[in-house]
């Protein structure tokens, strides 16, 4: 698949499979048949590089968050801009609640902010990291939100309240994804420590952390039956060393 003028930042399949999102530097979202690769619709709008996208549970909405402070909510079929949301400082990523009612995002101003997805209100501020928030995520049943920030910790919020109701400390760097188990059981989070940690969602006790990047490790993933692991690392050159290709490790995450 080509197309984007510049880097892609974020990539989404459709809940059916049939479609993909990309985001890019290029200040756009496009759309691609997942089985041809041929590009759909492209959605212009943003005056930023575009962070993140995300398709609603039910498919027929996308939502792009942009550095340039918005976040645009778009028809997945016509590409028509339904929404754009304001904030105060650029937008990293998005996740909608499995109900696709609201819509979760975090930004540079180390907030997480949940949004009504069908009229843009602003519903909760959550506030409680000291640095940039760069993940967040739904747990299946829609209860809880995880954080993960630029000030190496991992929160769990109630997504109703905006309680804070956890903090997860043990990544000596920025944490910069978090993930919760299908079952909600468990959170995963990667850090630019080079490793992921597993913790108890409910206590907030560590698990596990696996160690094996070369990189920092900027994305994590469970499996749908939550028995695996995938997770993403940043390759190199840094400084003068020699070149060192990203990696994408798989776990067993059982433990």
């Amino acid at each position: 698949m080509k197309g984007h003028a510049h880097y892609a930042t974020s990539v989404a399949f459709s809940p059916d499979g049939k479609r993909l999102a990309s985001a890019s530097f290029d200040q756009t979202v496009k759309l691609w048949d997942a089985a041809t690769g041929l590009e759909s619709i492209t959605l212009k709008g943003h005056t930023g590089w575009v962070t993140s996208v995300a398709f609603s549970p039910d498919g027929k909405r996308i939502a792009s968050a942009s550095y340039d402070k918005t976040v645009k909510l778009w028809d997945a079929a016509t590409g028509h801009e339904l929404l754009t949301l304001n904030g105060r400082s650029p937008f990293r990523s998005l996740a909608f609640s499995p109900d696709g009612k609201r819509l979760a995002s975090t930004s540079y101003e180390h907030t997480v902010k949940v949004w009504d997805a069908a009229t843009g209100q602003e519903l909760l501020t959550l506030t409680g990291h000291t640095s940039g928030v760069n993940s967040v995520a739904f747990s299946l049943d829609g209860k809880r939100l995880a954080s993960a920030s630029d000030d190496q910790s991992v929160k769990v919020w109630d997504a109703a309240t905006g309680d804070e109701l956890l903090t997860l400390k043990g990544h000596t760097a920025d944490v910069k994804s978090v993930a919760f188990s299908p079952d909600g059981k468990r959170l995963a989070s990667a850090g630019g420590d080079k490793s992921i940690k597993l913790w108890d969602a409910t206590t907030g006790q560590e698990l596990l952390t696996l160690k094996g990047h070369a990189g920092g490790v900027t994305s994590v993933a469970f499996s749908p039956d939550g028995q695996r692991l995938a997770s993403g690392s940043e390759g190199g050159p840094f400084g003068s060393g020699p070149f060192r290709p990203g990696e994408i490790k798989l776990w067993d995450a059982r433990h």
